[in-house]
C-alpha cells in the first residue's frame, strides 16, 4: 500500500488541529516563497506520477458491483484470498477513528453507526475510539486495542507516515487490518478503502475553473493545510493542471479551515488585484465563506469549486454560481464495516478496493439538493436505506 492515497474533507473552524502533522511539508504557504511563472512553487514530495496516472484513468472505468451501492462497488478490483481469517460469528469489531473534529467525519461516523445496527446480528460488538486529531493518542489506541479480543481492526490514520510502524504492529498480531480514508505506507492490511483520491478530486476541480476563466485571468488557490496526503494530492494534481493551462495563480493560501481567515484571504486579494477570476479549493468546508467574500465585496463570484456539503451546494443554486463539486464521498465508511464481515466469512475482497468518486456538476445538482437535512450534511452519504434515516443525521 506503498503511496496510498487517502482523504481529509472539510475542515471547520476551532477543529482544523486535528489533521495536522508534527511536521509540515511541500507546498508552501503563499506565492511569496514562490518562483516567478504559474505561482505554483514547487511540485509537492508527495507527487508520484504512476498513481497520478492511475487515478485519472479511473475517473472512466467503469465499477463492478450493485449499481445502487456504490459504497460496494469496486473500480478495477484486484481480489485477495482471505481464507486464513474466517471464524464463526458473531464479531467484535474494533475501530480507531483519528479523529469526529469535521462535519465530513461526522456524517461518515453516524453513517458507520447506521451500518453497524444494520448488521446487528452479526456484530457483537463495536468499539470505537478517537484519537482527537492526535498521532500519538491513535498509536496507544491501536495498541491497546490489540489486547481487547477484536476479531478485525478498522484504522482510519490521523497522519499516513507516522501512523504506518503501529498499523504494521497491528497487522503482525495475525488480526484482519483494513485501512480506510486516508492511507498509510504498507501493504501489510488486508485490504485500503477509499474513493479515486486526491488527484482525481484535484483534477476534477482544476481543469474545470481553469477552462472557465477568462484568458490570462488571476487564480487564488485555498488550502487547508500541508503533510496530508489527500490534501497534498488534491494540490500537486491541480498543480499540474494549472500549469498545463498556464494559469495565473496568484496566490497559494492555507485559511485553517477558518471561514473568517478565508474571508480575510479572499479580501486581502481582491484589495491587491482588484479582481479573482478564479477559486480552487482542496477541499469544500469554507467555499461558503470564500463566495460570501467576494459577494461582501459586491465582485462577481468567479468560477470556483467546493464539494458535496449541502451549504455550498444550496448556495451554488440560489446564487447561480458556476461551479462544480468534486467529492470524496462519506458513503465510504460503510464499506469497512462490509469488509470486515466479508473477511471474516473468508469471501474474496479487492485490495486495495477503489470506490467510485461522483462529481457534482451544474446537470445532477438539484438530484443532491436536499432542503431538510442540515447545512453541513454531504450529500454522498449513501445513508438513506440505513436505520435511523434522516433523524441520525440531523
Amino acid at each position: 500500500m506503498k503511496r496510498c492515497l487517502a482523504a481529509v474533507a472539510a475542515v471547520t473552524l476551532l477543529t482544523l488541529a486535528g489533521c495536522a502533522t508534527d511536521t509540515p511539508v511541500a507546498t508552501p504557504s503563499s506565492t511569496e516563497s514562490a518562483p516567478a511563472g504559474a505561482g505554483t512553487g514547487e511540485q509537492s514530495k508527495f507527487f508520484d506520477q504512476t498513481d497520478y496516472d492511475n487515478e485519472l484513468a479511473l475517473l472512466d472505468a467503469t465499477a463492478t458491483g450493485p449499481a445502487d451501492k456504490p459504497w460496494e462497488q469496486a473500480l478495477n478490483p484486484t481480489l485477495v484470498d482471505t481464507t486464513k481469517f474466517k471464524k464463526a460469528g458473531p464479531y467484535k469489531i474494533c475501530f480507531s477513528n483519528a479523529a469526529l473534529n469535521n462535519p465530513w467525519r461526522q456524517v461518515g461516523y453516524k453513517t458507520m453507526q447506521a451500518e453497524v445496527a444494520a448488521q446487528g446480528d452479526r456484530i457483537k460488538e463495536f468499539v470505537h475510539v478517537e484519537a482527537e486529531g492526535k498521532d500519538q493518542k491513535q498509536i496507544a489506541d491501536i495498541n491497546d486495542l490489540l489486547g481487547k479480543d477484536c476479531d478485525a481492526l478498522i484504522v482510519s490514520p490521523n497522519t499516513t507516515a507516522t501512523l504506518t510502524p503501529a498499523v504494521e504492529a497491528a497487522c503482525q498480531t495475525g488480526l484482519p487490518v483494513i485501512v480506510f480514508d486516508r492511507g498509510v505506507d504498507t501493504d501489510c492490511p488486508v485490504t485500503f478503502i477509499n474513493p479515486i483520491g486526491g488527484y482525481g478530486f484535484g483534477h476534477v476541480g482544476a481543469e474545470f475553473v481553469s477552462q472557465r476563466m477568462k484568458p490570462g485571468g488571476k487564480l487564488l488557490a485555498l488550502r487547508i493545510l500541508p503533510g496530508v496526503d489527500v490534501l497534498e494530492t488534491r494540490w500537486s494534481a491541480a498543480k499540474v493542471a494549472f500549469d498545463k493551462a498556464g494559469v495565473d495563480v496568484v496566490g497559494v493560501e492555507f485559511t485553517d479551515g477558518d471561514p473568517a481567515k478565508t474571508k480575510k484571504i479572499v479580501d486581502d486579494y481582491l484589495q491587491r488585484y482588484g479582481t479573482i477570476d478564479g477559486v480552487w479549493m482542496d477541499a469544500g468546508a469554507v467555499a461558503v465563506a470564500a463566495v460570501e467574500a467576494f459577494q461582501d465585496a459586491g465582485k462577481p463570484v468567479p468560477p470556483i469549486n467546493g464539494e458535496d456539503q449541502l451549504d455550498f451546494l444550496k448556495v451554488w443554486k440560489e446564487a447561480g454560481l458556476t461551479a462544480i463539486a468534486p467529492t470524496y464521498p462519506t458513503y465510504q465508511w460503510r464499506t469497512p464495516i462490509i469488509a470486515a464481515l466479508r473477511i471474516l466469512d473468508g469471501q474474496q475482497v479487492s485490495s486495495p478496493w477503489k470506490l467510485p468518486q461522483p462529481t457534482i456538476t451544474q446537470e445532477n445538482l438539484d438530484s443532491y439538493l436536499d432542503a431538510d437535512m442540515p447545512p453541513l450534511h454531504y450529500a454522498m452519504c449513501g445513508c438513506t436505506d440505513l436505520p435511523g434515516y434522516p433523524q441520525r443525521w440531523k
